[in-house]
């Protein structure tokens, strides 16, 4: 693979995350800052031979890296109204960096891409063929380029090939959404057309009952208030008044009952889903926590770890609650193997690019 530095964009919908790797993926530099402040983050870093920028939506048209030029811009911004969280601010950090480095090659990585392999009974939507035809509507899946890491990850410490494992991955953050994996591959995942389907988040609903939104437009609110409830106002925070999980877990500690019954919320339906993603699979090797959430809180992978006992999972509670970093968290005797993973989206965004490199050899 191609023996380039690497500097590695990573926004959020309100945060910015940068890194410079080098050929051996050592970190050179990194930092984190709105995305006004790119040329300034930038200008304190060496140089970089090539520019990777994470964006979550590439729709049909891309399933690997693509170099980023003014045509592949243009389709980034059509597709900005399936993830108008994310997508926008992905095209704005591009704008920032490809000003403040001039002549730097890009490469725009995408969340969507690990999901090509989804099969189409569970890419499909059960919707009027001409919808489906003439708007795309089908299983996107996001997050994958912290699921492809972690499973990466996952086979380097359990010494297999991923490939022979059957994994569910466990996002779990601010946005949330788990990846049933198969031979190296995403066959199932909660996330669908927009990242608004599947888990409680800190802000978004999550599956509901689609007749919801519209009775509420119906009765009288707008398209645009709706889609701004599910979106910000809802999840964790609809629950409670905060999307935090901490100050969730604090509240809870206390015996809150607000805080608690959000929590019991949340672990039902994460407990639903992880049994299907298991399902999907016909079995589970290895279960897998990754994100802010994931891991850093100790109970929620605890409590996951108990609702699927029945399939084989146990945690160890001093490994688990001593987790720091990449950790087996396996109960001596537990059939399914259970690791918390670093999520490092900047490994997998600089691997990307070199695979690009390799591929166009245009650079």
């Amino acid at each position: 693979m191609a023996a380039l530095r690497v500097l590695t964009v990573n926004p959020g919908s309100s945060s910015l995350k940068i890194s410079l790797l080098d050929h051996d993926d050592a970190v050179l530099a990194e930092d984190s800052g709105a995305g006004h402040e790119m040329a300034d983050l930038a200008a304190g870093m060496p140089k970089p031979d090539a520019i990777g920028v994470r964006f979550v939506h590439g729709g049909t048209d891309y399933t690997e890296p693509v170099p980023i030029d003014a045509a592949v811009t243009e389709r980034l911004r059509d597709l900005a109204d399936l993830a108008p969280l994310h997508q926008p601010a992905s095209l704005h950090a591009l704008a920032e960096i490809t000003g403040a480095l001039p002549g730097v090659p890009a490469v725009a990585c995408f969340d969507t891409a690990f999901h090509a392999t989804l099969p189409e009974a569970a890419a499909t939507y059960a919707l009027p063929a001409e919808w489906r035809e003439r708007y795309g509507l089908r299983r996107y899946g996001f997050h994958g380029l912290s699921f492809s890491y972690a499973v990466r990850r996952t086979g380097e410490l359990l010494g297999v090939p991923p490939s022979s494992l059957r994994m569910v991955v466990c996002h779990l953050g601010s946005g949330a959404s788990l990846c049933a994996v198969a031979e190296g591959r995403s066959i199932d995942t909660t996330m669908g057309f927009t990242p608004l389907e599947g888990l409680v988040m800190a802000s978004r609903a999550g599956s509901i009952d689609p007749g919801i939104p519209l009775w509420l437009i119906k009765h009288g609110l707008s398209a645009r208030d709706v889609n701004s409830a599910l979106e910000s106002e809802s999840g964790l925070r609809g629950l409670t008044g905060t999307g935090d999980m901490r100050e969730i877990r604090a509240l809870a500690e206390q015996r809150d009952i607000t805080a608690l019954a959000a929590l019991d919320v949340y672990h039902h339906r994460l407990r639903a889903c992880a049994a299907a993603m298991t399902a999907s699979l016909g079995g589970l090797d290895a279960l897998v926590f990754t994100g802010g959430v994931g891991e850093h809180d100790a109970a929620v992978r605890m409590r996951l770890a108990g609702d699927l006992a029945h399939l084989g999972v146990g945690v160890d509670p001093d490994r688990n609650a001593a987790a720091d970093g990449d950790t087996d968290l396996t109960h001596a005797g537990a059939d399914v193997r259970t690791l918390v993973i670093t999520a490092r989206e900047d490994l997998e965004i600089a691997n990307g690019v070199r695979r690009c490199y390799d591929h166009y050899k245009q650079y």
